[in-house]
């Protein structure tokens, strides 16, 4: 395994797919931080129509 990050390394391709790999993780931090936030939000504006509606 150790080998093989190596000679992602030393070539361009394999510096491109950790910048690539890099990025989408980031992406998908960003995108699940601002699901979190928007799925609170939800939840009380549902909280609120289910007290209205009792």
């Amino acid at each position: 395994m150790l080998s093989i990050f190596r000679r992602l390394m030393q070539s361009e391709k394999g510096a491109t797919a950790i910048e690539y790999t890099l990025i989408a993780s980031l992406i998908a931090v960003a995108a699940i931080v601002a699901m979190g936030s928007v799925g609170t939000k939800v939840n009380g504006v549902l909280s609120n129509v289910a007290s209205t509606m009792q």
